[in-house]
C-alpha cells in the first residue's frame, strides 16, 4: 500500500506490522455531523477496511474533545451543561456514522477522562524545560522545538497569519513568543475547572490529543489522521509537545483529508455553510451518501452538491440491478486502486464497468463499506 505522507510531501510505501496503531482526530461535540466530518471518517474507514483485508489488526483511536472553548460557548448560549450537550451530540454523531457504515473505533476516549494524565503530561513538558507557567497559564516554548513548522510547511509569518483561525492567540501578552501555544489555561467564571500545581483551570486543545494518543497507543503511532485544516496549529503543536515528552518520533506517517466546500467556502461551523448528515438522511440512504463521498479523492478539495447524491443513487441502482446469480467479482478486484493512495474514484469506476458487464460487485463494494443488500437503500425512517 502506498499513501501520501504529509510530512514527506510524497506518496510513499505505508509500512506497518501485524498491529497498526492509528489516531484520527475526532469531533468537538457541540453540533451535528457535517459532510466535512463524514468525508474524513469515511476515508479512514476505507483505509481500515483494506488493512484488515490484508490481515492487520487495526487499533484506531478517535478522541472526543468534550471540554473546549467551542463546546463551552455553545453550552452557555443554549443554557445547558456542557457534558449534557456533549452526550446528546455524541449520540447523534455515532448514529450518523453508523448510517454511513463507518466501523466503530478501537477506542473513543473523552478529554475529560484524561485530566490526571494531561496534568502529568504538562508537568513532564515543564520538567524538560520546554514549557513555562505564567499567572495560571502554561505555554509550550516553541523555541525548544527546532523543527517546529516542518510538518505543516509554513514559515513563521504564515503560522502567525493562520493560527487565529485554529484558536491561537498570538497577541496574548503573557507569551514569550507569539507562536507559543497553550497547554493549560485559567477557567472563566462558570467554566469547568480542575486543580493543578499551576492553579485551577482546564487543558488547552492540543494537549488533549497528545495525552490521549500516548495513553492509548504508545510513544510512536503508525498513522495519524485528520483534516488538512488541523495541520496547523493542531497537529504541528501535537507533534512538538509529544516529542518533547518522549524524545521519540510521534508519528511514522501523517495523512490528511482535503476540505469539502459549499457555497464557495470551506464547509465549517464558523462560516455556517454546513450540510448535515442527519438532514440528508431524511431523503437519502447511508450507502448513497457514502458513495457520493467516495467519488472524490481524499486529497482533492471539492464542493458539495446534491448532484453527487443523484449520481450516487443512479450508480447504486445499476450495481443492484445485477442479480445474485451473476458471476461475482472478488473483493480484491479493486485492491490495486485502494492501495494506490486510496483511489476510491477509480475503484468506483471499476465497479461501474464490472456491473455494466453483468457481474455482481457486492464483494468489492463491501470492501469500500458500501452495502448493496436490500434495505440498505432506505433513507432514515
Amino acid at each position: 500500500m502506498r499513501l501520501y505522507d504529509t510530512a514527506r510531501r510524497a506518496v510513499v510505501s505505508f509500512e506497518a506490522g501485524p498491529v497498526v496503531t492509528m489516531y484520527v482526530c475526532g469531533v468537538t461535540p457541540y453540533d451535528a455531523t457535517h459532510m466535512g466530518h463524514a468525508a474524513t471518517y469515511v476515508t479512514y474507514d476505507v483505509l481500515i477496511r483494506r488493512l484488515r483485508d490484508l490481515g492487520h489488526e487495526v487499533r484506531m483511536v478517535r478522541n472526543i474533545t468534550d471540554v473546549d472553548d467551542d463546546i463551552l460557548r455553545t453550552a452557555r448560549d443554549r443554557d445547558v451543561h456542557y457534558l449534557d450537550l456533549a452526550t446528546a451530540e455524541i449520540r447523534r454523531f455515532d448514529d450518523d456514522l453508523a448510517a454511513l457504515n463507518v466501523l466503530p473505533p478501537w477506542s473513543s476516549p473523552r478529554a475529560t477522562s484524561a485530566i490526571a494524565d494531561i496534568r502529568g503530561f504538562i508537568g513532564a513538558v515543564i520538567d524538560r524545560g520546554d514549557a513555562y507557567a505564567v499567572d495560571g497559564w502554561v505555554f509550550f516554548d516553541v523555541s525548544t522545538a527546532s523543527s517546529f513548522g516542518a510538518l505543516c510547511g509554513l514559515d513563521r509569518s504564515a503560522m502567525l497569519a493562520v493560527g487565529p483561525a485554529g484558536g491561537e492567540n498570538p497577541d496574548n501578552p503573557l507569551k514569550r513568543n507569539p507562536l507559543d501555544f497553550v497547554l493549560w489555561k485559567p477557567a472563566l467564571v462558570g467554566e469547568p475547572s480542575w486543580e493543578s500545581r499551576w492553579g485551577p483551570g482546564r487543558p488547552g486543545w492540543h494537549v488533549e490529543c497528545s495525552t490521549l494518543a500516548l495513553r492509548e497507543l504508545g510513544e510512536t503511532i503508525d498513522l495519524h489522521g485528520g483534516g488538512t485544516d488541523l495541520l496547523y496549529p493542531h497537529h504541528e503543536c501535537e507533534r512538538a509537545q509529544s516529542e518533547s515528552v518522549t524524545g521519540r518520533p510521534f508519528v511514522r506517517h501523517w495523512m490528511h483529508q482535503a476540505m469539502v466546500g459549499y457555497d464557495g467556502q470551506k464547509m465549517s461551523k464558523s462560516v455556517g455553510n454546513l450540510v448535515f448528515v442527519h438532514d440528508l438522511r431524511a431523503h437519502w440512504s447511508g450507502p448513497e451518501i457514502r458513495t457520493a463521498l467516495l467519488a472524490h479523492h481524499y486529497r482533492t478539495d471539492w464542493s458539495w452538491s446534491t448532484d453527487d447524491l443523484i449520481h450516487a443513487r443512479a450508480r447504486l441502482e445499476v450495481w443492484r440491478s445485477v442479480g445474485a446469480e451473476a458471476a461475482p467479482v472478488p473483493a480484491g478486484f479493486i485492491a490495486e486502486a485502494i492501495d494506490a493512495d486510496l483511489d476510491t474514484p477509480e475503484a468506483l469506476r471499476m465497479l461501474d464497468a464490472a456491473a455494466a458487464d453483468g457481474r455482481d460487485v457486492a464483494a468489492p463494494a463491501e470492501l469500500l463499506g458500501i452495502a448493496l443488500k436490500d434495505g440498505a437503500n432506505a433513507p432514515m425512517p
